[in-house]
């Protein structure tokens, strides 16, 4: 009898580490059930996903092997098929989280925390929606102007310039995530939508389906946010990237509860991510449930998805929030992500609006990144199939800086992720004052293309025109990362390690160096695992690589 008792002591236990049953009943009730996160400790019994060509084309631009990847096996077959046998209901799977969300009783909590392959077991959060959006001054448009509508806010960011040389979008690939989008307005009839996909229902209709969704307007917002940038209609109303390849995800029910489920989120990311997404557009934000000290850039599961995202080579841009002049005050999950852009607002003048939410993030990173018009910004109406209307909210500043990437991504199509991120923080117009209101400031799109690029007139030696190739690998590494730059010609180089505020780690390299290619090694001593940036300096231009050291 009493190493029976002793069997069960150890069993408490180990229920014990593997969940918190309060933090279950607070957080993860839904009705009668709950609805929590089940972590595996492994892969085993795995299947590969089949990814698209520009996945694999996009990974290797930025360093990323696609062959055996771990983030494209899908969470233990095995595993989901033990916790289904309970006649426990999966609702969602990630494959990146090696998880799956699940409904179920609190009795089964016990049940499946008995399992030795579950590592840990977390409610699925229910956040309330911040849409980030104002009601609309409905109006008709009325310039007679090739961008229509939304001249002054193509211009404040200098898309126009980009516009100027040719680049539209062409063969870049946008995933929009939201509440759903209505494409029957004039000026989204031309638009190229690849794919679809109703996270919520698991269809591919991402507009109204139900008398009931058109009654609250569930693809309002989404197709407000989408038309900043897709939108062509000239003369009325042109977006920033309008030939643009487009993936659209509704990963939000406003019909039932004022709530959004974290996990159609991440799986809103990784089915884009596996189709080929060059950028992601999350015009969502989410606050509740969290203190001030989650948004420490690790914590929020969204967060999470988007610097997992950013590291496969998907440039994630998000609105910052709109808590600015409300008790909350900062940016919101995922806006506090390491490697996203995150976009706060400001009027025509480049004043910042009154509701964009302020950094820093809990651990003292600079936020947002960037701004661009937020309040009073044009986009279609999506209640009218040919009327436009204004708007205002991170919601809409957001999109414009994402159409701005995808305009950069194709100008400089052999730019990473963060070289992406870097180029449009580097030339923003406060990126030599940058603080906690505007970030780095305004977007100029027609400058970032330019950022780290050498020019000469003179090319008769055939040097190079671009200074931009640091490669490094493994990433994730441990315990040695090698580190490859092509600085193109001989040059004073100086490589240093930094961290994610700026401090210096470690240095490198200082030295002058002979031919094109520098092989170079870093092994870290004494730092805890995280997010470090290579920063390498020759030819008067700096350049960032990110890494990722886990111990």
């Amino acid at each position: 009898m009493r190493l029976i008792l002793f069997l069960f002591a150890i069993q408490s236990i180990v229920f014990c580490e593997k969940y918190d049953m309060q933090e279950i009943m607070d957080l993860g009730k839904r009705g009668d059930n709950y609805r929590v996160w089940l972590y595996f400790i492994d892969k085993r019994g795995s299947i590969p996903i089949v990814v698209d060509q520009k996945t694999i084309d996009r990974r290797a631009k930025n360093g990323v092997q696609t062959n055996g990847l771990w983030y494209d096996l899908t969470a233990s077959k095995n595993y989901i098929d033990q916790i289904s046998s309970l006649g426990i209901m999966v609702k969602t799977e990630s494959r990146w989280l090696n998880a799956i969300s699940v409904i179920c009783t609190l009795s089964d909590i016990e049940r499946i925390a008995a399992f030795s392959f579950i590592k840990q077991i977390k409610p699925v959060v229910g956040y309330h929606k911040r849409l980030n959006i104002e009601y609309p001054d409905i109006s008709p448009h009325s310039r007679d102007f090739d961008y229509g509508n939304a001249l002054e806010q193509i211009e404040q960011i200098n898309v126009n310039e980009l516009h100027e040389q040719g680049y539209t979008g062409s063969g870049v690939r946008i995933l929009v995530m939201d509440t759903g989008f209505k494409l029957t307005h004039n000026a989204l009839r031309e638009i190229n939508v690849i794919d679809q996909w109703d996270v919520v229902k698991d269809d591919q209709e991402t507009a109204n389906e139900t008398d009931e969704e058109s009654a609250v307007g569930q693809d309002y917002h989404g197709t407000a946010v989408l038309s900043t940038i897709a939108g062509n209609q000239l003369g009325e109303f042109i977006g920033v990237a309008f030939d643009s390849e487009f993936l659209l995800a509704k990963t939000e029910d406003v019909t039932q509860e004022i709530q959004l489920e974290e996990d159609n989120y991440v799986a809103g990311l990784e089915w884009g991510e596996g189709n080929g997404a060059d950028v992601v557009s999350t015009s969502l934000g989410y606050l509740d449930w969290y203190e001030y000290s989650d948004m420490d850039g690790n914590t929020a599961v969204t967060t999470i998805g988007v610097d997992i995202a950013v590291g496969l080579g998907v440039v994630c841009v998000t609105a910052a929030g709109n808590s600015g002049s409300s008790s909350w005050y900062y940016i919101i999950a995922p806006a506090d992500a390491d490697s996203v852009i995150s976009v706060g607002a400001v009027w025509e003048d480049g004043v910042i609006a009154s509701f964009s939410s302020h950094g820093p993030t809990y651990d003292g990173r600079i936020k947002p990144e960037v701004c661009a018009r937020g309040k009073q910004t044009w986009c279609v109406n999506p209640n009218s199939n040919t009327n436009y209307s204004r708007l205002s909210g991170t919601s809409l500043a957001c999109p414009l800086v994402a159409g701005a990437v995808a305009l950069i991504i194709q100008a400089r199509p052999d730019w990473s992720a963060m070289e992406v991120r870097d180029a449009i923080m580097m030339t923003a117009s406060m990126a030599d004052s940058a603080n906690n209101t505007y970030g780095y400031g305004i977007l100029n799109a027609g400058s970032a293309i330019n950022y780290g690029v050498t020019t000469s007139s003179d090319n008769s030696d055939n040097q190079p025109n671009e200074y931009n190739l640091i490669r490094a690998y493994p990433n994730p590494f441990n315990p040695i990362v090698n580190i490859l730059l092509d600085i193109g010609r001989s040059s004073e180089l100086k490589v240093d390690i930094i961290s994610y505020d700026g401090t210096l780690v470690n240095n490198v390299y200082e030295s002058w160096t002979i031919g094109q290619v520098q092989q170079l090694q870093w092994k870290p001593k004494n730092i805890s695992s995280g997010i470090y940036f290579i920063r390498a300096a020759f030819n008067g231009n700096h350049f960032l690589r990110k890494i990722t050291y886990i111990k």
